[in-house]
C-alpha cells in the first residue's frame, strides 16, 4: 500500500523535530527546574555534567563546548524537521547525532542506556526520513527542493 498523503512522514517529522527541541527547553530550564517530575536537567550546569559524563576525556571546559555545539546542533535539526527545511540532510545529520550520542551512552554508561531511552530509534527515524522523496506539508515541498 502506497502512503501517498505523506501523513506518516509529517507525523514522523514532528515527533523527531519535537524530539530534538524538547531536550534542548528542559537542559535551559523552560520545562522546570532540576528535580521536578518530567525533568532531566533543569538547567545547563546539570547538562554539561552529564555531557561530561559522556566524555570524560574532556575536561571541564571542553564539556561545556561539546554541550553548546550539541545544543546547537539540536535547535537547528529539530526547526527544520518541524518546518520541513533541507529534510533529507538534516534527517541524516539528525541519525548520525543520535548515533554518536548512542555510542558515547553504551560505551560511558553501559550497553542498556541507550535503549533506556530511544536513542537509536531516533538514529532509525532519521535514516528511515532522509529516504523519503517528497516532504509533503514542508517547505521543501513548497519550494519544490527535492534535494
Amino acid at each position: 500500500m502506497k502512503n501517498s498523503s505523506g501523513i506518516a512522514q509529517l507525523v514522523l517529522r514532528i515527533a523527531l523535530g519535537l524530539g530534538f527541541i524538547l531536550p534542548v527547553l528542559d537542559r535551559l530550564g523552560v520545562l522546570g527546574p532540576n528535580g521536578s517530575a518530567g525533568v532531566a536537567w533543569g538547567d545547563w550546569k546539570h547538562f554539561v555534567d552529564y555531557t561530561n559524563t559522556l566524555t570524560p576525556f574532556l575536561n571541564r571546559t571542553l564539556a561545556n563546548v561539546m554541550a553548546a555545539l550539541a545544543t546547537l546542533a539540536e535547535i537547528i535539526f529539530g526547526i527544520c524537521l518541524v518546518i520541513g527545511y533541507k529534510t533529507k540532510q538534516v534527517a541524516l545529520g539528525a541519525a548520525l547525532l543520535t548515533l554518536a550520542f548512542g555510542l558515547s551512552m553504551a560505551v560511558f554508561l553501559g550497553i542498556g542506556a541507550p535503549f533506556n531511552y530511544p536513542v537509536f530509534v531516533f538514529t532509525g527515524a532519521g535514516l528511515v526520513l532522509s529516504g523519503i522523496g517528497r516532504y509533503k506539508w514542508s517547505i521543501d515541498d513548497f519550494t519544490g527542493n527535492k534535494i
